[in-house]
């Protein structure tokens, strides 16, 4: 078959990220792609950076009024050319072999939706290290993220999500909600496709850059579990429920050790962070990021937890999106 591939990226207000994005592009081994930038009513815009691209890479650079993220994806993939799109967002880059490997995936064994994992590289700083690890760590989201190949576990992420245009057309466009990636997934599920996992098929992601930007978007995450739940009955399964557990349980502990005038229910705490430590220090080859890790682990899993029991009680965001689309 046939192999038309148009790399769909939502953006707003990151030209200097846009720009990187677009080299990663320059390098790829398999030049044979589309690339379709939507900027979605920036105040700074990413055009002069197109602009400068424009004689490397086919691109189509267009604008629209801010609307978010799901109907930018969405206007980006009715507007491409190509039969099958491939999705990042645009603090990503690609290495080298990406559109060859997926090129190479999707040949020798077709599937109408595919996902990839994201990694480090070494232009992150120590902090996008750190956010990296405890995104994609067994010790911090149990290998459900980009790690699962079982077809009914796995579900695609919007950062490095790809979607045939048959698959996109029967099962609908991105919705305007918290987790709308994964929300797609399901409905892609629904509509009869088989999502699979490229493990090789990675990218760089550099995600947030602030520990209060970081866990102001896992408290998003927190929330948007609960709403995926009443949206897809059964999507709930007891490792969502983990963080807000390990909240509750570390304040717990802490209660405990004063109350109880005795260190020792704070042994589980000092285990779990060493355990952090040793793994990112393995891993990443720096005591410093291996200390922030221990950070990131815990704004991850208590920003988490915190915005999953919140929406448990208030139903805030589950109310907000149900009168945005019904």
């Amino acid at each position: 078959m046939e192999l038309n591939l148009s790399l769909i990226v939502p953006v707003y207000n990151r030209p200097d990220e846009i720009k990187e994005l677009l080299e990663s592009l320059t390098l790829q081994t398999d030049k044979d792609f589309e690339v379709v930038i939507v900027e979605d009513g920036s105040t700074q815009p990413c055009k002069e950076v197109c602009d400068s691209y424009s004689d490397k890479l086919n691109l189509m650079y267009l604008t629209k009024p801010n609307s978010g993220r799901s109907q930018t994806r969405n206007f980006g993939m009715d507007h491409a050319s190509g039969n099958y799109f491939i999705i990042f967002d645009s603090d990503c880059t690609m290495p080298p072999q990406y559109v060859a490997t997926v090129r190479k995936c999707l040949l020798e064994d077709y599937t109408d939706c595919f996902g990839g994992p994201d990694a480090a590289n070494e232009t992150f700083n120590d902090l996008q290290k750190a956010i990296s690890y405890s995104m994609t760590s067994f010790m911090t989201t149990g290998g459900i993220r980009g790690g699962m190949k079982n077809v009914k576990k796995f579900t695609p992420r919007s950062f490095n999500m790809g979607i045939s245009k048959a698959c996109y057309e029967k099962a609908g466009g991105f919705k305007d909600m918290i987790g709308e990636d994964i929300d797609m997934s399901f409905r892609i599920k629904e509509a009869g496709f088989e999502p699979r996992l490229l493990p090789e098929a990675y990218v760089c992601h550099k995600r947030r850059n602030s520990f209060k930007s970081f866990f102001k978007q896992v408290r998003t995450f927190g929330r948007g579990r609960i709403l995926l739940n009443k949206m897809h009955p059964g999507a709930l399964k007891l490792v969502h429920t983990l963080p807000a557990c390990f909240a509750v349980g570390h304040i717990l502990l802490l209660l405990a050790s004063i109350l109880f005038r005795s260190g020792w229910w704070l042994l589980p705490i000092a285990v779990y962070v060493i355990c952090i430590f040793l793994e990112s220090l393995i891993k990443n080859r720096s005591v410093k990021v291996a200390f922030l890790s221990i950070g990131t682990a815990y704004v991850q899993l208590f920003g988490y937890g915190i915005g999953f029991i919140d929406e448990c009680i208030t139903h805030k965001a589950s109310r907000t999106t149900q009168e945005k689309l019904y």
